[in-house]
């Protein structure tokens, strides 16, 4: 019997908050939940993030009933799961223990099976009363280490720190960190792991490291978020994948790609060459996807790209064979570590899929100075 990988998918949070700004209406999440209750996705992220209060404050709805309306339809053919951030629970003010203990039995009463409870700034203090009470209430407790990076100084800003007597800081996001991190969390009761790359700046080489000490050093499972901005994502994903990634997190096609996560689809075509069983119904998968563009085409005024991925049944139709061998190429390079390459021939799959283009902005800006140390 096959590895099996268990996929998140995130199109009905991440993927449309991502995307458009969260302005899909109960009416459009209302089409495609029967679909979704038959594609068997160990997890759906439905809730939490920017939704409650997007949902209130431009669609005049009740976030609290369509996360009963979610559940009423999925019932436990999926997890559903939301996006918290800790004491700050979906804004961006600490709120006091009784709110926070309130708020999280309500939300797994109400449908959620797994709570992602996140700090931006990885202060583990600021997430622990929430894995307790998620816990406490029956829920799964989804504690996350946020990636980020250090402060990168050219030569001309080495040379004048030096000049002015100043010590340049050192490194501190490191590997090591992350995984300290991590274990912090696994021992405040955390039931899963999930490495969370908000903004889209892990590169597969890092990914990949990660993974393979989370899955060393850690009891419980291990799960990979991140984002395709600056041309990362895929790759970064499918070397979480070879390294032994438990759960990894998706976005269905024309809800994918460039802000937004991973394609499912291109996702499954790499578990197909490794022989990696992901449980996910295909055939649903391309109903929703249909449905999805639809729904895209609503969202038009919201939609910053207006670049539709090409259309894949991903059943039946076959790649045209410069791009499948693409794909072993992209297997091999990740299995060897090759990152320079690795990136190359995975945004060339994305190229072909009509995906945006990396951001180079973004790109750029992961590796430029973030502080100024004179004036």
């Amino acid at each position: 019997m096959g590895r099996k990988l268990l996929i998140r998918d995130v199109t009905l949070r991440d993927g449309q908050q991502s995307l458009f700004a969260t302005r899909m209406t109960q009416e459009q999440i209302d089409r495609v939940l029967p679909l979704y209750r038959e594609a068997n996705f160990y997890a759906m992220e439905v809730w939490g993030g920017a939704v409650p209060d997007s949902i209130m404050r431009y669609l005049n709805e009740n976030p609290w009933d369509r996360l009963s309306k979610i559940k009423e339809v999925i019932g436990d053919k999926s997890k559903l799961t939301a996006l918290s951030r800790g004491r700050n629970l979906f804004g961006y003010n600490p709120y006091p223990e009784e709110v926070i203990e309130g708020f999280n039995r309500n939300a797994v009463q109400s449908g959620i099976d797994i709570m992602r409870i996140f700090d931006a700034l990885n202060d583990v203090k600021n997430i622990a009363s929430t894995i307790g009470y998620v816990k406490k209430n029956g829920g799964i407790a989804d504690a996350t280490v946020c990636y980020t990076v250090d402060p990168k100084f050219n030569t001309r800003q080495k040379i004048n720190a030096l000049l002015h007597f100043k010590t340049l800081p050192k490194n501190i996001f490191t590997v090591d960190y992350f995984v300290e991190k991590a274990k912090q969390l696994e021992g405040m009761g955390a039931d899963m792991i999930s490495i969370k790359d908000m903004a889209g700046l892990i590169p597969p080489g890092i990914s990949g490291q990660l993974v393979r000490r989370f899955k060393k050093e850690l009891k419980v499972p291990v799960n990979f978020h991140t984002h395709c901005t600056p041309g990362y994502g895929l790759a970064s994903t499918l070397m979480a994948i070879v390294n032994g990634v438990d759960i990894v997190d998706t976005a269905i096609l024309n809800f994918a790609g460039g802000p937004a996560a991973p394609a499912f689809e291109i996702i499954q075509l790499f578990c197909n060459r490794l022989g990696i069983d992901t449980g996910v119904n295909l055939q649903a998968v391309i109903a929703i996807n249909k449905e999805l563009k639809k729904i895209r085409k609503e969202l038009a005024d919201f939609d910053s790209y207006k670049l539709f991925p090409i259309e894949f049944d991903i059943t039946k139709d076959v790649l045209p064979p410069e791009v499948d061998k693409m794909f072993d190429m992209a297997i091999a390079f990740a299995k060897a570590d090759k990152e320079f390459e690795l990136l190359d021939v995975t945004q060339k799959i994305e190229n072909f899929f009509n995906f945006p283009a990396p951001d180079e902005m973004v790109k750029n800006a992961a590796v430029c100075t973030l502080i100024c140390l004179l004036n």
